[in-house]
């Protein structure tokens, strides 16, 4: 039993549940877990007995209630400083603020037409244009961000972040559907699918009884 509770949903399919988790875990966070199954009878309710916004994921700690991914990173970093869940320089934070905020802000395309299914057999997907749009542009912050502050690790800003936190389930689905990408940007996906929290992720997600018809094509 920890003061920290984080309610999540299904792992197969919850992408904005995988973020806060990661970083936890990553950072050496101990937490408890709830986990509720999404898209079944009850799933909403459950949910707002934990979240009047009706959304997972949801942190617990004491008194305190924090929901929205993003919020729970940055709540996590800033109550568990050693954790280094952001860069110590200040160019690269605000880099790496600048860009978890762009994703957690956009690439709307991409999220609907390939949706995280961790379970999904890897296989090709006919990629419209705005989706390749948005491919393009996170590959492009992959490599600027692997360029210019990355080289101390395999991760974008060296060592793990909540930069890393908030693309790895984009990495995901550039595995799912089997998105072509260049040297650097196939070896950050395969430092981040190599992370032992990320694994761990995996592997329960592969183990979940539930499922959701139009995720599992």
């Amino acid at each position: 039993m920890t003061d920290l509770t984080l309610t999540i949903g299904n792992k197969n399919y919850s992408s904005w549940s995988l973020r806060p988790w990661l970083a936890a875990k990553a950072g050496g966070i101990a937490f408890d877990e709830v986990l509720i199954p999404l898209y079944v009878p009850g799933s909403r309710e459950e949910i707002l007995s934990h979240s009047a916004a009706g959304k997972v994921p949801v942190l617990h700690h004491g008194p305190v209630t924090v929901w929205e991914s993003l919020a729970v990173c940055e709540y996590l970093a800033e109550t568990f400083p050693n954790a280094g869940l952001w860069p110590d320089d200040k160019a690269a934070r605000a880099a790496a603020r600048a860009v978890a905020t762009e994703m957690h802000n956009g690439f709307l395309s991409l999220r609907r037409h390939l949706p995280m299914n961790i379970r999904r057999v890897p296989s090709v997907r006919e990629i419209p244009s705005e989706v390749q749009a948005d491919i393009d542009r996170v590959t492009t912050i992959w490599r600027d961000c692997r360029t210019r502050y990355g080289k101390g690790g395999d991760c974008l800003f060296g060592h793990f972040t909540i930069a890393d936190a908030m693309y790895a389930p984009v990495v995901s689905r550039f595995r799912s559907y089997c998105v072509p990408l260049g040297p650097l940007e196939d070896a950050y996906c395969a430092a981040i699918m190599a992370l032992p929290a990320m694994r761990e992720w995996v592997a329960s997600a592969k183990t979940e009884p539930w499922m959701v018809d139009n995720f599992e094509v």
